[in-house]
Order: C-alpha cells, then structure tokens, then sequence
C-alpha cells in the first residue's frame, strides 16, 4: 500500500515523505510522516558530488527515521531554479523512487521551498557577538510579510523570485526551521520541529508577487526589493549583498527540506501531484555567449 486513493488525492498519515534538493551549492534531504512533520533531515555543502552523495545520505536519513523504501508515500523535490548539473541529479532521483515505488510526486519551486524555511527560521543576525534577533518585518501583525530569494543565473547574473505570505505568519519565528545541518532527531523533540508553519499550527502559504526577474551582472538589487527582506543563496562574495541575506540564504539552505515537506503535505492534500515523466528542472542561467538581458525573457519549462 503506497498510502494513497486511486484519484492520487494523499491520505494524511498513511505513508512517509521524502523531500530531496539539489538547486543549491547545499543539497538537503528530509524525512518526515504523512503530514509532513520532519523526522530525519540533513543539509550538506554538495559542490559537485551531488551523484556521488545523494542515495547514501538518503539511506542514513531512512535508517535514522527507523523507515525503509515501503514505508514512503511520496517523493517531494525541488525543481529550481538551480545549477544545470545539481538539478538534474536531484530531479533524476526522486523521479526515479517515484517511478519505481509507485508513489505520487510533487515538484515545488526551489525558490519558494527556501522563502518557507527563511520565513520558518524567523531570525536576522545581531551584531557581533550578540544573540539573534526576531525579525520584525516579517510580523503578519504590522502587513502581509515578503521575502525576496536571491541565487546566482550563471557566473554574473541574478535570479530575483518575491513572495508574499498570505496565511500562517502570525508566529513566524516561534520555531525555528530542523536540522541546521544535522541528522534530525528522533522523539519528542522531533515532533516539535513542525517546520515552517504559523500559530496554532497553520501552515505558511505564500503567493508570488510578481514574475521573477533576472538582474544583470553589475545592475545591484536593492531597488527590486520594495518592502521585501532578502534572502541571499550562495551569493557570498558577490558585490551588493549584506551579511545580514546571506546568514538568511544559510538558514534557508538548512530548512529547506523541512520546507519541502510542509509544501509537499499541502499539494498531496489539494490532490496537486506532478506527472512523472513531464515534471522537468527549471535553469535560468542567460544562452552562452550572451552577457547582458534585453528586452523580456521567457523562462523555459522544458528542457529535456
């Protein structure tokens, strides 16, 4: 039994879910019951092992969850955008254990899974040697929270994606995001670590402001951001980016499975499932030889 009705609509609590991403320099996996709740999860600096390292880290993550591959009711993955090569190997895999354990897939724009874990995370550094704070402009109470995600297009250019959260941000920050880059624990401590969600439990749920944009080499972007706090991933070293983003872009990167998992329980429960064999990666890297965007760009959708 996958746990899961003939329509492909989730039965909440009936199978386990696996959330993998590949789209950052960071590869994440979680592990988590049917309603998402994270059991086992890892963060790790990937580079370019993601072929190398995915399935061992998956099989610890399982064994530490106490699961084995029947136990799984749905893969959820990332799907970008991202880095050409890392994308593929992680799209690859969990389509893959989809396929072959005849369970449902959900594919869940990478950008937004790591606005849910930055907003989950809840927190801005302080100055040096001071605690982190709360960060109050994510305070539903004062407006709607934004967050804009920033990743690097290439060698130069940026992609900019925006979201507003709409519901759920009430207690942004009482819980901070699992993992912080080790294997989850087990227990009661486990079952606290509800991953992004809102007071009383209320899922985060966020909605795209406008298109995302792809910002040039040399162009900055503070102007594009509005009201938005900005969430920096793997930007570091690149001009025009404040600690204070890429401490975000971190903490995002190490929630991101989590975030999966919470994203992923609420398509299957919509009965939002991707098909197996359409599902593709999104790059947003410009065409080789181009240096500088003109005019409009169309994000493409399938590459394969």
């Amino acid at each position: 039994m996958t746990g899961f009705e003939a329509a492909g609509r989730h039965v909440p609590g009936s199978g386990w879910l696996v959330g993998i991403d590949t789209a950052t320099r960071r590869a994440a996996i979680a592990i988590g019951t049917g309603r998402g709740t994270p059991r086992a999860w890892r963060s790790w600096e990937a580079g370019y092992r993601h072929g190398e390292e995915l399935l061992a880290v998956l099989d610890e993550l399982m064994r530490e969850a106490g699961i084995g591959l029947s136990d799984v009711g749905a893969i959820v993955s990332g799907i970008g955008p991202g880095a050409f090569t890392g994308l593929r190997v992680g799209l690859a895999t969990a389509k893959g254990l989809a396929y072959g354990l005849h369970v449902p897939l959900v594919g869940i724009a990478s950008t937004r899974g790591l606005a849910l874990a930055a907003l989950a995370s809840g927190t801005l550094p302080g100055d040096a040697g001071s605690p982190a704070r709360h960060a109050p402009a994510w305070d539903s109470r004062e407006g709607p929270a934004t967050v804009a995600v920033a990743m690097p297009a290439g060698p130069h250019d940026r992609y900019l994606a925006r979201y507003r959260v709409t519901s759920g941000a009430g207690d942004i920050g009482r819980r901070g995001a699992p993992g912080r880059g080790d294997v989850g624990r087990r227990g009661e401590a486990a079952r606290d670590a509800r991953g992004p969600q809102g007071g009383e439990g209320r899922a985060l749920e966020l909605e795209p402001i406008d298109d995302p944009v792809l910002v040039p080499g040399g162009e900055a972007i503070e102007p594009l951001l509005e009201d938005a706090t900005l969430v920096a991933v793997d930007l570091a070293g690149r001009p025009g980016v404040s600690d204070d983003a890429l401490v975000l872009g971190r903490a995002a990167q190490e929630g991101l499975g989590a975030a999966l998992l919470a994203a992923g329980r609420e398509a299957l429960d919509r009965g939002d499932v991707d098909d197996v064999a359409a599902l593709v990666p999104a790059y947003v890297t410009l065409p080789r030889g181009i240096t500088a965007q003109t005019g409009t760009i169309e994000w493409s959708r399938d590459l394969r």
